[in-house]
């Protein structure tokens, strides 16, 4: 929980001008952190939410806490803040009583503030702690206060001006001086620029924009925005591309083999680097293989960030997830020690995953050395952001299985194919982090790509959730990267857990139906853990009876996180169009820090893990992304929103368990199973659109 590195109370709790503010190193991307953060603290000091202050996360001042993904934010910075609260606690009670007198047994913490023995006034918690020295280590093992009822629930921080259209985003950002940026893009990333017309640079630059070609990076820079782009529009048909023989538009799925790929053993959740691969099941009653394509972030506004040079030190705005990591890689870029770079997190185009942010940071960064002194804004357009971001990679899941009595699974084969997830700028060897900055690739002098390397960590990457939760003896589980695939790629929400989840909980699913067996007993009697069928139980109860059809589907996050049971209700036109009706959820994630953040995350987790189930796919020819649009990119549409009915099992007992990233991949499986039992068809490859349903049933 980084107090290893940030052991301090004051590296997360600190009093100024007589209010708590709290510092995290995790940034607020629309996923309520900051309110979780605060709902956490005020529970510990027993103080109003609405008081508590959070600091502006920067690489100046902030704890390094890596990367804002994983689920792992209430987890870490929840669990540290905690703990400084909870100390802070504790050091408030013996300072009031040894100043007020009696002791510290003797007092207690209230809503109104510190009250001790035959006290009528009490003394304020923020008054007692604004004395004290709070560069004092943390305790890890004071106990959190004792909860007694509900689990907090808290106002969405900065909602009031979200609603009223008063909030600021990184888009909206005016400074002095301030310059727009464009960049003039190739028709993709292999192509190389043969020239720029240097009547038309001549001309803009006469209208007093500046243009920066460094290599293949071109961009145009100006005081006003919409001169600024049609500016960029000029320029961009001035520019001659060579295209080579562009992008292979081959079948994806097609590479997707154990043939093409670095092949790892998986154990306990890790690869083990030195193990030799095992040898196929020597009995296989049952084999299937499930595929996902491409796909998109899908961030609502394109990304953006605002950069300026002085010559010294580089000031970037940025809705970055990993300010650190990329402070580094930007630093390492340019040749500047990192102490000369400086990242401070804006709200932008929120998404959950690597999307354009880091680039548009880079670019930004770009152009503000090429015209120093001077912020320059840069923004993405929507084709920018649909035809450059890095996307999910393709993923293909091969499940094998001996099958025992009532079909029950004796022994699983699991051989997870497909690309890197870890395209984020991390610091490395041979520059590894400037080789993930596309503009990088295309200055003169840069970092060229570099080829993926298998995540070696626990529950990472193409691994996430390769592991069954169910009670099988006999496990084989391989992990095949496969390199060399026609788009870029990166992290996308919930990494390989998604297509992991899909793959197995459906197969789970046609051994019920190949068996005539009710789903929930089935799942139950192959599960140990009595949370798990704790969750069933309820969910199986919420569920209740159902005309349509009906998949369900359970999972835990990283086989260690937030517990999730899924009910999925829904028809099938007879245009085979998918119409959703009711999705119900129950979910343990421990003890809850914020229950209305907790909802919103499942909810909105499970509407995106539908919409890739129903309707995402990035397409592209020899020529480029084709995807361009939300016409050419569709999501999940208003009309097809379903009710909702979501249960949350609150353990203030235990632990807190990430639970962002947990619905999607069983939310994606329970649609599958639900359009089988709807239509008799089994679809594995996703978007499972009503093309793919008609041409299933034509197969059938």
């Amino acid at each position: 929980m980084n107090l290893d590195d940030y052991p301090l109370i004051s590296d997360w709790v600190t009093v100024e001008d007589g209010r708590i503010v709290l510092r995290s190193g995790k940034v607020d991307i629309g996923q309520r952190i900051s309110t979780a953060l605060a709902l956490i603290a005020a529970e510990e000091l027993c103080l109003d939410p609405s008081g508590i202050a959070i600091a502006p996360v920067s690489t100046d001042d902030s704890p390094d806490e890596g990367i804002t993904s994983g689920s792992n934010s209430v987890e870490q910075s929840g669990r540290a803040i905690r703990a400084a609260a909870a100390t802070l606690r504790r050091l408030a009670i013996t300072a009031a009583a040894s100043r007020e007198g009696g002791d510290p047994s003797d007092w207690r913490l209230e809503q109104d503030g510190l009250r001790g023995p035959g006290q009528n006034d009490p003394v304020p918690l923020t008054k007692i702690a604004a004395t004290l020295d709070l560069d004092v280590p943390v305790e890890r093992d004071v106990t959190p206060i004792a909860r007694d009822g509900a689990p907090p629930r808290g106002r969405m921080r900065g909602i009031e001006a979200l609603v009223d259209g008063s909030f600021v985003f990184l888009h909206d950002i005016e400074e002095p001086r301030m310059w727009h940026a464009r960049v003039v893009r190739p028709p993709h990333l292999v192509a190389k620029l043969v020239c720029l017309d240097d009547d038309v640079v001549r001309d803009l630059q006469a209208q007093g924009f500046r243009v920066i070609e460094d290599g293949r990076f071109v961009a145009v820079a100006g005081p006003g925005e919409w001169p600024v782009i049609r500016a960029a529009e000029k320029l961009g048909r001035a520019a001659e591309w060579g295209t080579g023989d562009g992008i292979d538009d081959g079948d994806i799925f097609a590479l997707l083999t154990t043939g093409n790929a670095h092949r790892l053993k998986i154990v306990d959740g890790r690869p083990m680097p030195e193990a030799e691969i095992p040898a196929p099941l020597d009995v296989i009653h049952a084999e299937a293989r499930y595929e996902r394509p491409f796909t998109m972030h899908g961030a609502l506004a394109p990304s953006a960030a605002l950069a300026e040079w002085d010559g010294t030190k580089l000031r970037i705005l940025t809705h970055s997830q990993g300010i650190f990591p990329l402070r580094n890689a930007i630093a390492e870029s340019f040749g500047l020690e990192p102490v000369h770079v400086s990242l401070t997190h804006v709200p932008g185009s929120g998404c959950y995953g690597h999307n354009g942010a880091d680039d548009a940071a880079m670019e930004a960064a770009l152009i503000a050395r090429h015209l120093p002194g001077r912020p320059i804004l840069l923004k993405w357009t929507r084709e920018d952001e649909h035809g450059w971001e890095p996307y999910g990679p393709p993923q293909a899941v091969e499940i094998a299985a001996t099958l025992g009595a009532g079909e029950r699974i004796s022994a699983i084969s699991v051989n997870s194919i497909g690309g890197t997830f870890r395209g984020r700028p991390r610091p490395g060897p041979d520059r590894a982090g400037p080789a993930k900055l596309i503009a990088n690739w295309m200055r003169e002098g840069g970092t060229a790509p570099q080829p993926p390397k298998p995540n070696m960590n626990e529950q990472g990457g193409l691994h996430r959730n390769i592991d069954p939760i169910y009670a099988i003896g006999d496990r084989r589980l391989v992990k095949n990267l496969v390199s060399d695939l026609p788009l870029r790629t990166s992290a996308l929400r919930c990494l390989g857990a998604a297509a992991n989840v899909f793959a197995i909980e459906s197969f789970i699913d046609e051994r019920c139906r190949s068996s005539g067996q009710d789903p929930f007993a089935f799942r139950k009697a192959q599960i140990l853990d009595e949370r798990a069928i704790e969750v069933l139980d309820v969910l199986e109860e919420a569920a209740g009876p159902c005309r349509e059809g009906r998949g369900i589907a359970y999972a835990q996050y990283k086989n260690s996180m937030a517990r999730v049971g899924v009910a999925v209700d829904l028809d099938v036109t007879d245009e085979a169009d998918v119409r959703l009706h009711r999705i119900v959820l129950v979910a343990d994630a421990g003890r809850v820090a914020d229950l209305d953040g907790l909802e919103a995350q499942l909810e909105g987790g499970a509407l995106q893990g539908a919409s890739w189930a129903l309707e995402e796919a990035v397409t592209w020819d020899r020529d480029g992304v084709t995807s361009r649009d939300w016409e050419s990119y569709p999501v999940l549409r208003f009309e097809n929103v379903p009710e909702f009915d979501i249960t949350i099992i609150d353990r203030p007992e235990s632990p807190a368990l990430g639970a962002g990233e947990a619905a999607s991949g069983p939310v994606v499986a329970a649609i599958a199973n639900a359009i089988c039992d709807a239509t008799g068809l089994r679809l594995r490859r996703l978007p499972m659109t009503g093309e793919a349903i008609r041409g299933a049933a034509l197969r059938a």
